[in-house]
């Protein structure tokens, strides 16, 4: 999905739905929302809203708005995955302020959150926690329990979205259990939805799914038999969805933030899956991260542990786009099953 990066200057200013102005306790008198840039995914617009304070000094907020119900899942899916992540390292990403439906046009629905002043990706040392120290941060600290529940669990409580796929997030408290049916099986049904059936590729997730998962990531493979246990992930952490900027406020260093986030409760290693599709992180980026969230034991199978992680977002591309991912997926299960199907 577009960053906020490609955002381009004001083009045309606008009237703020009441409904906004209501969330933030705005005066519409003090208020303008101008429309900026790029929207993130296939049908949102994107504006920039700024109010003056009692005490005179301007704030900007970031406002996404689209049509229909995938907007409204999307919105709402994003709106809680910024705020888990933010409650867990503040920095790495802007909060979101609330979505809903506009007062004067109930089938667009807006997201709220604060607005990104972004600077140059070459910026020099300086005392801010690098990306690598926020994800680690991220990626230690236990999910929350779930109301209901008597300890966290695998999944999230709202439908979110990678790209346009709106994602099965339903609470599991095995990950290998979620992640061979909230992911793997859920995205060959989508795949198969958007490309026509396809008996390959039901073959060799079905065996991805039933073999290699409980093999690799097991329950009581990983971590000497203890498991793992649930964190929060972006989700779709491409080089796209980071940068360098202040959240806020345009004072202050600029330092690394992500954004655009599709968040679920998972083992930590998730999230390298979709960093390692597209690159951009080097090996000092994970030389870093991994000194502060040390690789899951068994260590000698991480890169296959990753690899049948990235597939999941070969899958999704697949749904998406069609094209060369179906080839990209079939190579990374051929290659796992080789090596931990059942006849190993």
């Amino acid at each position: 999905m577009p960053s906020p990066s490609s955002q381009r200057p004001f083009t045309f200013t606008m009237k703020l739905d009441p409904a906004v102005m209501e969330l933030l306790f705005l005066d519409s008198s003090d208020t303008h929302v101008s429309s900026h840039g790029g929207g993130g995914c296939s049908s949102a617009s994107t504006s920039k809203i700024t109010c003056r304070l009692n005490d005179g000094t301007e704030k900007c907020f970031f406002m996404k708005t689209g049509k229909g119900k995938d907007a409204e899942t999307m919105f709402e899916g994003e709106h809680a995955s910024l705020n888990a992540l933010h409650c867990v390292v503040p920095t790495l990403c802007p909060q979101s302020f609330g979505w809903g439906k506009f007062a004067s046009s109930p089938s667009t629905s807006f997201l709220v959150t604060d607005f990104l002043y972004l600077s140059s990706r070459s910026l020099p040392k300086s005392s801010a926690s690098s990306l690598a120290a926020k994800l680690a941060k991220l990626h230690t600290t236990p999910a929350p329990i779930p109301d209901g529940y008597d300890e966290p669990q695998f999944g999230f409580p709202v439908t979110t979205c990678c790209g346009d796929t709106p994602q099965d997030n339903t609470y599991k408290s095995s990950w290998a259990d979620f992640y061979a049916n909230n992911r793997l099986r859920f995205i060959l049904r989508r795949a198969e939805s958007s490309n026509g059936a396809d008996r390959e590729l039901q073959n060799l997730v079905e065996a991805t799914a039933s073999e290699v998962v409980p093999r690799l990531i097991g329950d009581r493979k990983l971590n000497g038999g203890k498991g793992v246990l649930p964190v929060v992930v972006h989700g779709d952490l491409w080089s796209g969805n980071t940068s360098c900027g202040t959240i806020g406020t345009q004072s202050g260093e600029p330092e690394d933030i992500v954004y655009d986030p599709s968040a679920c409760y998972a083992h930590s290693e998730f999230e390298l899956g979709i960093m390692k599709m597209f690159g951009g992180f080097g090996g000092g980026f994970l030389k870093e991260y991994h000194q502060l969230c040390p690789k899951t034991e068994p260590v000698e199978e991480y890169e296959d542990r990753v690899k049948l992680y990235e597939l999941y977002h070969h899958l999704n591309h697949y749904a998406l786009f069609g094209g060369g991912y179906r080839s990209g997926a079939i190579s990374i299960m051929k290659s796992l099953i080789r090596k931990y199907g059942n006849d190993k």
